[in-house]
Formats: C-alpha cells, structure tokens, sequence
C-alpha cells in the first residue's frame, strides 16, 4: 500500500488504498499534544499504590531491571491496568466518533444507546449465572443490541434522533434485565458483578489487555479504511447516495466496527460512563473541525479514562474507587450541556 501526498490550493492531501483525507497541521499539533498528555497519567499511575515507586523506578522495573518486588508489581499489576485504561481510551472514544458522525447526533454514543446496556447485560448474567467468558459475552450482548438498535429504527433510512430514540428503549430494556440479575443473585455474585458495571480498572491483567489490543489492531485500519463513507454519510444519507456511497452498507459496516471496538472496551474495563460520549465532542473543538476525528477522539478518549483513573486513587485513597465514577461525575454535566443546546 502506498502513500501518496499531494499538495494543491494550500491543503495537502493524503491517499492510501481507499483511505484519504487532508492533513491539517493544528490537528496534528493536536494529536501531538494529547500524546505528550497521556504520557503524564500513564507514568504516573504506575509510580503511585500502596506501595509507592520514583519514575526511575518504574522505567528500570519496566525493563526488568532492580529488585523482583518492584519489578512483579509494575510488569504484573500496574501496566496491565494502565494499558487497559490507554486501549480502553481509544476504543470509547473512537466508537463515540463513528457513532456520532454517522447518526450526527452529537448524542449518539455507544454508552447511550444501549450497546454498552447489551453487553453488560450478558456480562453480569455470566457473572451471576456462572456461564461463558465476559469477553465473548460483552461481545455478543452489544452486537445484539447495536444490531436491535438499527433494526428497529430503519424506515427506509435512520436519522439520529429516532436512532436515538430507540437506542435509550433498548439501553432500558438491557438495563432492567441486569438490575432484575443482580437482585437474583447471591450476594459475593451481585458485589462482584456491581464493581464490574461501574466500569473500572481495577485488578486488571494482561488477559483484559490482549482481545482488546488485537480488536483494535484490527478495526481502527478497517475504520481508517471506511473514512470516505464516514465523510460522506455525514452530507446526509440522500447526498451520500447520490455520491455513490451505498447507504446501507455503510452504516451496517461503520457501526459494527464501532459496536466491536466498544463492546471489546466494555468486556475489558466494564461500562465506563460517558467517555465514548465526551471524548469525541472535545476531540472536535480542540481540532477545529465540523465533526469528531477518528484518531484524536480516540487519544481524547484514552486521556479522559487515564487522568480519571489518576484522579480515582486520589479522591479516596483508602479504598480503589472505580474509574467509572469519576468519569460519571465529569461527563454528566456535559450530557446536559449538550441536551440544553439542542
């Protein structure tokens, strides 16, 4: 696959295969920063715990180097926790982007229509009911969901708002379904099932980390790919039909990706609130552009989960306050900011 690079009228533009755009330099200064910015988290949360670690010491323990202690609780305790809040990060935020540039709806999040709803509900039935693999079954639930979501709102076409609409009816539905679980439950059940739903990143290990890095390797290339038919979609689907974009099959492709990366986010880190809704909207402003971009919503997304993480051990230091209640609590008055401008 080659790059090509033209530069015409002041823009540059880059094409790759089917994938192509405009390289626009305040969106890289943008992507750079953020980088710089989920640096600063990711280090320091490893330096931070019951037992305390310098940088130097995590640097020289990531190499294997220094005492055995130091070295088993970053390599095996603090960076499996830490990447899954990175890779947790960018697959919100991305599946946030997709999700809101196709139904353009700047509500239209994974976490409000009900998929993240579908796969913590198969989740928590597994955890309560002692069947299956949380992974497989985050995955099936919120394909099943996303799938009922645009079955049920396409009348020849789906607009965001009935999109909309219907994800909130089936997010209920899915969540009576795990609240009736959990009150079904045995207690050590239903506590252990809780402090998954309130997503967190809590004892995670590197068998959270690898579906998800190999679902992302995967997807963000196929959403990279399918950039045109996000663009174009966005037009309007009467506009992007008659662009040539077959309509249909570019929201089935876009949101399955999107429900994957989100699904595969939800089986690794539990349903952390609002990330996927939030991150794409700062994505957008911070870039200066009319919809969220793909990556940078991503590494929005991962600096939202990582600096709410940091902030989580901070808060109450005694006990691990899950990330998803901080997240919860930031991203709450951004979704009524956003229903006051509508």
């Amino acid at each position: 696959m080659m790059l090509q690079l033209t530069r015409a009228h002041g823009r540059t533009t880059f094409r790759a295969a089917r994938a192509s755009g405009v390289l626009r330099p305040r969106m890289i200064v943008v992507g750079l920063v953020l980088v710089v910015v989920i640096l600063v988290p990711f280090c320091y949360g490893m330096t931070i715990g019951s037992f305390p670690i310098s940088l130097p010491g995590v640097i020289s323990a990531l190499f294997g180097q220094g005492d055995p202690g130091p070295v088993y609780i970053v390599q095996d305790l603090r960076l499996p926790r830490a990447v899954t809040g990175l890779l947790a990060g960018l697959a919100f935020g991305m599946a946030g982007a997709i999700f809101q540039t196709v139904t353009r709806n700047p509500l239209a999040s994974p976490d409000i229509v009900g998929v993240n709803a579908g796969a913590a509900a198969l989740v928590v039935a597994g955890l309560t009911l002692g069947f299956g693999s949380a992974t497989w079954l985050g995955v099936l639930g919120g394909l099943g969901a996303g799938l009922l979501v645009y079955a049920l709102s396409w009348r020849r076409g789906t607009t965001g708002f009935r999109f909309l609409l219907v994800g909130v009816g089936v997010s209920a539905m899915c969540t009576s379904i795990t609240e009736f679980l959990m009150a079904k439950a045995q207690i050590f059940e239903a506590q252990r099932a809780m402090g998954w739903l309130v997503g967190t990143l809590n004892d995670r290990e590197w068998s959270h980390v690898q579906p998800l890095a190999i679902t992302l390797l995967v997807l963000t290339p196929v959403a990279l790919f399918l950039g045109p038919w996000m663009r174009q979609l966005q037009l309007g689907d009467e506009v992007a039909l008659g662009l040539g974009t077959p309509v249909r099959a570019a929201h089935i492709a876009l949101l399955v990706t999107g429900v994957g990366m989100a699904t595969f986010a939800v089986a690794a880190s539990g349903p952390v609130l609002f990330v996927a809704l939030v991150a794409p909207q700062i994505a957008q402003r911070l870039a200066g552009l009319a919809s969220p971009p793909l990556i940078v919503s991503g590494l929005t997304g991962s600096a939202v989960i990582l600096a709410a993480d940091v902030a989580s051990r901070y808060i109450l230091p005694s006990t691990q306050l899950p990330v998803g209640v901080v997240t919860g609590a930031l991203g709450a008055p951004v979704l009524l900011w956003l229903l006051a401008r509508r």
